[in-house]
């Protein structure tokens, strides 16, 4: 997939190059699929035609039906429409929202601004290690409580939750409360099951992290609960009334086909990233001083994303070491544009180790070479720069 060999690119919770296959069927689409679907001649059925099989192949891979997908912006649309959908059809009753203390700005700060509003908001912190305490959680939800959110895997430290516990025992306090996964990270690098999660009642996936377009992106939203769910915005009829505004064929069909392929290899790829994790940490323990920021995969950690303090190099300094040897690595969050990682400090790491952080994030694609760029180049920017 990748052009120049190079170039070692491992930010991939920020984004994924785009799958030729996939970058070619929207090309496809674009002059293929030109017409409204929501219009009623024959270009128009072929556009929503394509549309739904889009849908099928995103449904299949989610484990639900195809009618309870809808087809959204990306991730932080999909976060935003199911939290203030939530909460708008619950403001009657609902008092509060139970949120873990590590979401995404497109979780957390909806939901904050739902609490400037007149709603309580419990936000439960991590532990030390990354991993939310589910039995907090649960103590945190009562029959007041009309949300509860949590991301199904950290998007900078690869915490990984046990969502359909969370889900279940939600549910069981209290049955009206709605259910929201954000599973951006965790969508086509693990196995996500609806059938598995009977208490989710909303979950967001994005394309950008999964080899398709940025702009694109499905919202999961169980079929009994739709009635449960007021959309933030009103227009036309498109997505049965859920999401309105023409939608953007070309890249649905891109998605459609990234969910196909990522379904059909998850299992090999899975199994890539994880030597390459492997390689990685076995390397940054060899370097000594690094401090690893989140659980270990089989220790409530998946193997696509480590994040780690040198200590001693402020992470700015060393991503501009990194980068002028075509070594591409953030300090967290792509959405943070540079600030404090929220979730290290919500984890009660100390500023040094907040200010020294960087995320690696990898995917199939990546190769040992690229790992061992990646540790040259932090063995170099130490020696050079732990003392400016």
């Amino acid at each position: 997939m990748r052009t120049d060999p190079a170039l070692h690119y491992l930010d991939n919770a920020a984004t994924t190059l785009v799958s030729p296959a996939v970058a070619a069927a929207v090309a496809e689409a674009l002059s293929g699929h030109w017409a409204n679907p929501s219009s009623l001649y024959g270009p128009a059925v072929a556009a929503q035609n394509a549309l739904q099989t889009a849908r099928a192949q995103v449904a299949k891979s989610l484990g639900c039906r195809a009618d309870e997908v809808y087809f959204t912006s990306g991730g932080s649309e999909g976060n935003n429409l199911a939290i203030l959908g939530a909460a708008g059809a619950r403001a009657a009753w609902g008092k509060n929202i139970v949120v873990s203390g590590f979401e995404h700005p497109s979780v957390q700060r909806p939901i904050r601004a739902l609490g400037r509003q007149g709603w309580e908001v419990r936000e439960i912190p991590p532990e030390r290690d990354g991993t939310l305490d589910l039995q907090k959680f649960l103590a945190a939800v009562d029959k007041n409580t009309a949300l509860a959110a949590c991301m199904a895997v950290n998007n900078e430290t690869g915490a990984l939750q046990d969502i359909a516990a969370l889900a279940a025992g939600v549910k069981v306090k209290n049955s009206r409360c709605a259910v929201h996964i954000d599973a951006v990270q965790a969508w086509l690098r693990l196995p996500v099951d609806i059938k598995r999660l009977p208490g989710v009642d909303t979950l967001s996936v994005s394309g950008h992290k999964v080899h398709a377009p940025k702009g694109v992106g499905a919202l999961y939203l169980c079929d009994n609960q739709r009635q449960h769910l007021r959309p933030p915005y009103l227009g036309g009829h498109q997505e049965r009334g859920i999401r309105p505004g023409t939608e953007n064929t070309p890249y649905i069909v891109g998605l459609g086909l990234a969910a196909e392929q990522g379904a059909a290899t998850l299992r090999q790829r899975a199994a890539a990233v994880a030597a390459l994790h492997a390689r990685l940490r076995a390397g940054l323990e060899g370097l000594g001083g690094i401090t690893f920021n989140g659980p270990a995969p089989g220790a409530g950690g998946v193997p696509e994303i480590l994040n780690f303090s040198t200590g001693c190099v402020n992470s700015q300094t060393m991503i501009g070491f990194l980068d002028a040897r075509g070594v591409y690595v953030s300090g967290g969050s792509a959405c943070d544009k540079g600030e404090p990682s929220h979730t290290l400090l919500a984890m009660g790491c100390d500023a040094r180790t907040v200010r020294t952080a960087l995320r690696v994030s990898l995917c199939a694609d990546n190769t040992p070479e690229d790992i061992d760029a990646l540790l040259d180049g932090v063995r170099d920017g130490l020696a050079a720069l732990r003392h400016i």
